[in-house]
């Protein structure tokens, strides 16, 4: 997605985009990994109403703001045209293929992240789900961190490797989750269960929460099973990213195993 620096559109830095036409073959190409579309407030042209249109259609957010907004962004030399958006430094897996193809497996173990948004610690656990032989990763589409060149980095490149796909609702993808088979545990300091006194053998999916206010109430309703982590010193909470490697080492522990 990189553009010809002549041209004064080119790509500012790995995942941030800026002029009309980068912008518009970036969402032409359906790779899916443009994942924000920032456009100046003023009269659209022909172009902008087809960046808007093609953003609509697969599910891009796409926010009207001041010229000032994107300036700063770019730089006010750049010739942005009135156009910004952020594409993501890896391709995301498509969601309902992936379940499909894990309906069909008698084992599995995956991700799903309810609201993570800081890049380094979305990039430490995808490298932990490689590390771990994970099947997939599931992130929300908004409010939450996506695929951005920080998260390749904090990743160690695991991002090539993982089956990482965006969903517009997390509940959904739960229900839909336990439709092909899979349970469901979430991760939440004050349940009563012990994480390595939970039998993670089979099909399962761990939901782990924000950063700040962990899982949402209604998701957390829905798992079949909450778990935690026994903690021994005076913070009462360990770091999303440690979390999501203690429990999934602790899965493949047990399946390793039971053979």
């Amino acid at each position: 997605m990189a553009r010809d620096r002549k041209t004064g559109q080119e790509e500012m830095a790995s995942g941030t985009l800026y002029g009309v036409m980068p912008v518009l073959e970036a969402l032409r190409s359906e790779s899916g990994r443009v994942e924000k579309v920032l456009i100046a407030e003023g009269k659209p042209h022909q172009r902008i109403r087809e960046i808007r249109a093609l953003a609509r259609e697969q599910g891009v957010p796409c926010r009207n703001v001041p010229r000032s907004v994107i300036e700063r962004a770019v730089g006010r030399e750049a010739n942005h045209q009135g156009v910004l958006a952020y594409a993501a430094s890896a391709g995301y897996a498509d969601a309902d293929d992936l379940i499909g193809k894990l309906a069909g497996k008698t084992a599995s173990l995956c991700l799903v992240l309810d609201g993570i948004e800081d890049p380094h610690n979305l990039g430490a656990i995808i490298r932990s789900a490689e590390c771990a032989g994970v099947d997939a990763v599931f992130v929300p589409e908004r409010r939450a961190a996506g695929l951005t060149d920080t998260v390749a980095k904090a990743s160690a490149g695991a991002v090539g490797f993982v089956n990482v796909a965006r969903v517009t609702n997390v509940n959904r993808l739960i229900d839909e989750l336990k439709e092909a088979g899979f349970w469901i545990a979430g991760a939440a300091g004050e349940a009563s269960l012990i994480h390595s006194d939970h039998d993670w053998k089979g099909k399962w999916a761990i939901v782990l929460g924000s950063e700040g206010s962990g899982i949402h109430k209604l998701t957390r309703e829905k798992c079949d099973v909450l778990v935690k982590i026994p903690l021994y010193g005076r913070i009462d909470s360990l770091n999303v990213s440690v979390a999501a490697g203690v429990l999934l080492f602790e899965a493949m522990r047990q399946r390793e195993a039971s053979g």
